[in-house]
C-alpha cells in the first residue's frame, strides 16, 4: 500500500478520474439480496467492522501536481436506506468524502463503489465481507468460525498490481473501427436506466454447451443479435463490438483488493443475418484467442508503457486529465456494448444458506451488462444511457423465443 497514510493511484483509477461525469458517475453497485429484511443497526455496525478488515476502502482521493493520490482517511461509513440513484456519484474533486456507501432495501444490501478504488472483484469481495459480518451479528454464535478474507496481508490487498507485473514496454493496440451504439439519443438529466434481467441457469447453460462454448460468449453472441436487429439498413456495415473486462488475477499471482483487469474487445461486421448457433461459435473462438496468456500480457503491459513514457510522467496533472479524457471518448466510439461476467458467486456454503441473489450494475456512456449466476439464477444487470431500448427488448425476445421464462425488472425515467 506505500506509505502508511497514502499512495499513488493506478492507472485504470486515473482514467476514471479523468473521466468521471454525472450521467457515468464511474461507480458501480454489488447487491446481496438476503431471505430475511434487512436490520439498519446491524448493517451499520457490519459495515464498520468490514471497513476495519479493508483499509484499502477507508480513503480519501487527493489531486497532486502530477498524479492522484489516495490517502487514509477517518470519515466512518453511514448506512442509509436506498433512496439516490442507482450508481450515484462518489467522487467530487477537493470534497472530503468516502468513495463508496452502503444502502439497504427491504432484504438487500447495496455495496456502491467509485471504480477508482476498486473492481469487480474486490467490491464483491468487501461485499461479502458485509454480508458476513451482518449474519454474525443477527444470528450471535453461528458462524464465528467461517471467514471471507483471503488471508493477504495489508501491503499485498494494497499493491499496485499493474505496475508490480508491468514486464516490457509495448504500445497498445492499433485503431478500431467505430462501432455502431445501440442508441443514439441520450436520457434527459443525466439519467442511466437499469434493468434487472434474470434467466434460469439450467435453460440456457444446456444450450451454450450444445455448441460447445461459454455462457459469457453465448449472452455475448446474444447481445450482438439484439443490437444488430435494431441496425437501420444504412448502417449494417458497421461492427459490432462486445468489450470483455478481464480479472487479470486469473494471469497474475496478485491478492491485490484495488483494481486489477483490463479490457478485450470482440468484434463482428455482419455481412449476413445469423443464428445464435452460428454466431456464437465464432464469437467463442475470437475470444479465446484474445484471452491467450501472451496477448492478455501484451495489453496489460501496452497500458502500463504510458505510465513509463516521460513526456507523460512529467506532464502536469490537468494535461494528463485532457488526454485521459479524449482517449477514453475515443475508446467509446469503439464500443457496441460492455459484457463484464463476474461469475458463480460462491460465498461459503454457510453463510450462503441466508442468501437469496446477487445483482450488479456499472454506470455507463455506452450500454453494459454484468453477468452473475448465484443458486441457479443467472442475473444480467443492464445500464443504458440511452431513450431507446430495442437492444434489451431483442436480447429479451430472443430468450423467450427459444422457450426460456425471463423475468425483467426495471427503473423509472422522466423522458
Amino acid at each position: 500500500m506505500g506509505n502508511e497514510n497514502w499512495y499513488k493511484v493506478d492507472n485504470v483509477a486515473n482514467v476514471f478520474l479523468a473521466s468521471v461525469t454525472k450521467r457515468d458517475t464511474r461507480t458501480l453497485r454489488v447487491s446481496c439480496t438476503l431471505k430475511e429484511k434487512i436490520d439498519p443497526s446491524l448493517l451499520q455496525s457490519a459495515v464498520l467492522s468490514a471497513a476495519s478488515d479493508r483499509p484499502q476502502m477507508q480513503v480519501r482521493i487527493r489531486r497532486g501536481l502530477f498524479w492522484n493520490y489516495m490517502e487514509s482517511t477517518d470519515i466512518k461509513p453511514v448506512v442509509e436506506e436506498e433512496h439516490d440513484r442507482v450508481c450515484p456519484l462518489l467522487y467530487i474533486p477537493a470534497t472530503a468524502m468516502l468513495h463508496y456507501k452502503v444502502t439497504y432495501f427491504d432484504k438487500r444490501i447495496n455495496l456502491e463503489l467509485f471504480h477508482a478504488i476498486s473492481d469487480g472483484t474486490g467490491a464483491i469481495e468487501f461485499l461479502n465481507i458485509i454480508v458476513l459480518y451482518y449474519l454474525r451479528l443477527k444470528y450471535p454464535g453461528k458462524l464465528e468460525d467461517v471467514t471471507i478474507h483471503s488471508g493477504a496481508s495489508a501491503n499485498d490487498l494494497g499493491e499496485d498490481s499493474f505496475r508490480q507485473f508491468f514486464e516490457k514496454p509495448g504500445l497498445p493496440g492499433g485503431p478500431q473501427k467505430k462501432a455502431f451504439h445501440p442508441g443514439t439519443l441520450k436520457l434527459p438529466y443525466d439519467q442511466l436506466q437499469f434493468f434487472e434481467i434474470h434467466i434460469p441457469v439450467d435453460k440456457i447453460l444446456p444450450k451454450a454447451k450444445d455448441i460447445k462454448v461459454s455462457l459469457t460468449s453465448y449472452i455475448s453472441a446474444a447481445w450482438m443479435l439484439a443490437i444488430y436487429s435494431e441496425m437501420p439498413s444504412r448502417k449494417r456495415k458497421m461492427p459490432v463490438t462486445v468489450t470483455l473486462p478481464v480479472n487479470l488475477r486469473n494471469y497474475y499471482p496478485s491478492k491485490t483488493a484495488r483494481n486489477f483487469f483490463t479490457n478485450i474487445s470482440v468484434t463482428h461486421i455482419f455481412d449476413k443475418s445469423m443464428t445464435i448457433e452460428e454466431l456464437a461459435p465464432e464469437f467463442d473462438a475470437a475470444m479465446k484467442q484474445q484471452l491467450s496468456e501472451e496477448n492478455i500480457k501484451k495489453v496489460m503491459d501496452g497500458f502500463e508503457t504510458i505510465e513509463h513514457v516521460a513526456a507523460v510522467r512529467l506532464a502536469p496533472l490537468p494535461i494528463k486529465r485532457l488526454v485521459m479524457r479524449h482517449a477514453t471518448r475515443i475508446a467509446d466510439r469503439n464500443v457496441s456494448v460492455i459484457v463484464s461476467n463476474l461469475g458463480v458467486q460462491k460465498p461459503p456454503e454457510e453463510v450462503g444458506e441466508y442468501i437469496d441473489n446477487y445483482s450488479a450494475y456499472c454506470s455507463s456512456q455506452n450500454l453494459f451488462s454484468t453477468m452473475s449466476s448465484y443458486n441457479g439464477d443467472l442475473t444480467l444487470g443492464v445500464s443504458s444511457p440511452f431513450v431507446n431500448t430495442d437492444a434489451v427488448q431483442n436480447l429479451v425476445r430472443l430468450f423467450t423465443d427459444m422457450g426460456i421464462e425471463v423475468t425483467v425488472y426495471a427503473t423509472e425515467v422522466i423522458v
